[in-house]
């Protein structure tokens, strides 16, 4: 299922910014995700929510490489990951990062100016300045030089927010950012967050938190194992939808697993 208002990449409609063509994933003959189909074609703020287990993350990390398809095809504005690598910010969530390693906050930021030096270039004053203005721009300049395993939950997570931000990309992908943060950590990751909406930027963020959803995101898509719903919020918060995708996943566990047996004996 795609967003009903998604238009299409043909003619002089534009190409879309992500989209996903019958993206399955499994662990093992484990099924996570099953025949995804996905459009997203517009710049704005864009959630991906469902229950525990459902595929969420695994969604993001597909889409960047990290885990290997079993079937399927990502594109970003029209091209393959490999080409519009640089284009894309990551945030990992904070459970996936050796938080013990010893970079300060400072050093972490400047990381994301990496991907425009090229192989043979250091970061100089531009990026430095770079990095300082993200760290600044997520409330943080005053703990630059601290070990980055010395800050708070949410202090770390608004740090790999400011790598993202060096980045200077035009897709946002954001695992879980809320997860184990501090209200005012909240508040001031979806400021930034907005602004990059008002930018012209798309962010797709990972989210677990329901009550918050229909606030924060302008169109989100509803994830358990395959897509439920996805469109403008308001549209697919519904309690048919919702009921949908929160209900059902061990009959539905059931049936993928035998079909992903069946791929598996005839591939």
């Amino acid at each position: 299922m795609t967003d009903s208002a998604t238009p299409s990449a043909t003619g002089d409609r534009p190409v879309p910014l992500v989209e996903f063509h019958d993206v399955t994933v499994a662990y093992g003959r484990r099924p996570v995700l099953w025949n995804v189909d996905l459009v997203i074609d517009a710049p704005c703020l864009f959630g991906i929510i469902g229950p525990n287990g459902a595929g969420k993350s695994t969604l993001l990390k597909a889409a960047l490489g990290l885990v290997p398809l079993v079937g399927g095809t990502v594109r970003f504005a029209g091209v393959p990951l490999a080409r519009a690598r640089h284009t894309i910010g990551y945030v990992p969530q904070r459970e996936s990062v050796d938080w013990d390693f010893p970079v300060s906050a400072f050093d972490v930021v400047l990381m994301g100016t990496y991907g425009r030096l090229g192989w043979f270039r250091r970061p100089g004053p531009a990026e430095r300045a770079s990095a300082r203005d993200s760290l600044a721009r997520v409330g943080l300049a005053d703990v630059a030089d601290r070990q980055i395993g010395r800050l708070s939950g949410g202090q770390q997570q608004r740090v790999f927010l400011a790598r993202a931000l060096a980045q200077e990309a035009a897709i946002y992908l954001l695992d879980e950012p809320m997860a184990g943060v501090d209200a005012r950590s909240q508040e001031q990751i979806f400021d930034v967050l907005a602004s990059l909406r008002a930018s012209g930027r798309l962010v797709v963020v990972v989210h677990h938190d329901l009550r918050t959803a229909a606030e924060w995101f302008d169109r989100v898509a509803l994830i358990d194992m395959r897509l439920v719903a996805a469109g403008p919020t308001a549209t697919v918060l519904t309690p048919d939808n919702l009921r949908r995708t929160y209900s059902g996943q061990v009959e539905l566990l059931r049936e993928v697993g035998l079909a992903v047996a069946e791929r598996g004996r005839t591939s």
